[in-house]
C-alpha cells in the first residue's frame, strides 16, 4: 500500500480572512503545480484523496489535479484541519482497502509529525537521507511517499512505513518554489 502525504502550499498571510478561510499566495500557487507535474511524472497519482476543509489545502489539491490525467475520489474532512498526527491517523486507517495510492492534504506540524511516526529505521544511506531531509523540516508543498506492506489501512501503524521519495518545491529541477513555513 503507498502512501502520500502533501503539506497545502505556502499560504497568503496577508488576507484578512480567519484561518481556515486564508487562501493560497502568489508563491504557493506556483509550487503546487510544479509538485503536481513531479508526482505524475513519477506515477505518484492517488485513487482517493483525503484533504482538509481549509481554502489553501482545497486550493493545493485543485492545483495538483489540474495536472493529472486520473481523478481521484475525493473526501473532504474538518477533522483534518490543524490536526494532530493521531488524529490523522484515526482518518486514514478509515479509508478503503482498495484506496492506493492515498493522499493526504494537510497541514503542519501534524503532517511532518504524522511523517515521522510513520516511518521505519531506514534499511540504507537514501532512504536514511531523505527521512533526514524530512525530519529537518517538512515545508510547504512537500511530498512524502511511504509504502507499507499491509493489506488493509486499518493496519497502519507507526513505525511501519519505509519512506520511498520525498521531495520539496525546492528540489525540483524545474523551478524553485521556496519552502518558507507558516
Amino acid at each position: 500500500m503507498r502512501l502520500l502525504l502533501v503539506r497545502h502550499a505556502k499560504s497568503d498571510w496577508g488576507k484578512d480572512a480567519d484561518d481556515h478561510d486564508r487562501p493560497l499566495s502568489p508563491r504557493g500557487r506556483k509550487a503546487a503545480p510544479e509538485v503536481a507535474l513531479y508526482m505524475a511524472s513519477r506515477e505518484y497519482l492517488p485513487d482517493m484523496v483525503l484533504c482538509s476543509t481549509a481554502q489553501r489545502t482545497r486550493e493545493t489539491l485543485d492545483l495538483l489535479l489540474a495536472s493529472w490525467r486520473k481523478k481521484p475520489d475525493i473526501r473532504y474532512e474538518r477533522s483534518i484541519y490543524l490536526a494532530e498526527w493521531p488524529v490523522l491517523l484515526a482518518n486514514l486507517k478509515k479509508a478503503p482497502s482498495r484506496a492506493s495510492p492515498l493522499l493526504l492534504v494537510g497541514h503542519n506540524p501534524g503532517i511532518e509529525q504524522l511523517a515521522i511516526a510513520l516511518a521505519v529505521p531506514p534499511n540504507d544511506a537514501q532512504e536514511r537521507a531523505r527521512l533526514q531531509r524530512l525530519t529537518q523540516k517538512f515545508p510547504t508543498a512537500a511530498l512524502a511517499v511511504f509504502d507499507f506492506e499491509i493489506a488493509s489501512w486499518r493496519n497502519l501503524r507507526p513505525g511501519s512505513g519505509h519512506l520511498f521519495d520525498y521531495v520539496r518545491p525546492k528540489d525540483l529541477a524545474h523551478g524553485r518554489a521556496g519552502d518558507d513555513d507558516e
